[in-house]
């Protein structure tokens, strides 16, 4: 199958049928490359070797399951966005999707108008430009400061939550990170995307995830030394401490 180089190209894995068809159909209508798999195996095999802008994967897969098969492609690398579709659409379900690699989730059953807006979403990006020794985790955190800035605030992890994230980047910057503060950001990043009214919410949380996916070497660099210096604090504080029980009594 050929396209131009403006039309996006999906990989649809459904094992339904009824639903692939309508899928495959519905986005070719409007312009789009549409692949399909009807399994989980022939769904990663195809992901793994196609230029696609976008994954469109049902959770409950026969042979590999949706998750499954996300997480085998962020472990090896593919950072292709995936949008999952699925029926369990209660909160927790929608965390557990994005905690596995999701960068979507659209309950079941959905309008192709939602599918197509949702899958506008995920395909599409944005490139910042800096200088080559721009600090990324610097800009990851004045970037979810703007965004904290400028959220409504209308459910609570966006109130909050945006501000946590915003915390946690710059205790790491500061050098004062916390051991769990790596594990907290995937944590928030999810339920703020899970329960998020609006995209703002969703993007604000893009800086730091995007610094977990593509700059990880830098953000771990970050924390192993501000581990370090906060372990060099304990020690001299717990050596002051046994200079002043060792001193004389007068």
């Amino acid at each position: 199958m050929t396209s131009t180089d403006t039309q996006m190209r999906l990989l649809i894995i459904e094992d339904d049928r009824e639903s692939a068809d309508y899928l495959v159909k519905a986005f070719r209508e409007v312009g789009y490359v549409a692949d399909l798999a009807s399994d989980g195996e022939e769904g990663l095999a195809l992901a793994d070797t196609g230029d696609y802008d976008v994954l469109v994967i049902d959770r409950m897969l026969p042979k590999r399951d949706g998750l499954s098969l996300i997480g085998t492609l962020r472990d090896k690398g593919n950072r292709t966005p995936a949008l999952i579709l699925s029926a369990l659409g209660q909160v927790d379900d929608r965390i557990k999707g994005l905690r596995a690699g999701g960068d979507d989730y659209l309950p079941k059953p959905y309008s192709f108008a939602e599918l197509r807006a949702a899958g506008a979403h995920v395909g599409s990006g944005s490139i910042v430009a800096t200088g080559a020794n721009a600090d990324v985790l610097e800009l990851a955190e004045l970037l979810t400061r703007f965004c904290a800035g400028e959220a409504c605030g209308k459910t609570i992890p966006c109130r909050i939550g945006t501000r946590r994230i915003e915390e946690i980047a710059t205790r790491i910057n500061a050098g004062t990170p916390r051991p769990t503060d790596a594990d907290l950001l995937v944590d928030l990043s999810a339920d703020i995307v899970a329960s998020a009214l609006c995209d703002h919410e969703r993007l604000t949380t893009l800086p730091m995830t995007s610094v977990m996916r593509y700059f990880r070497p830098e953000l771990d660099a970050k924390l192993q030394s501000g581990a370090e210096q906060t372990a060099g604090r304990q020690r001299v504080a717990v050596a002051g401490g046994e200079r002043r029980t060792e001193a004389p009594t007068p």
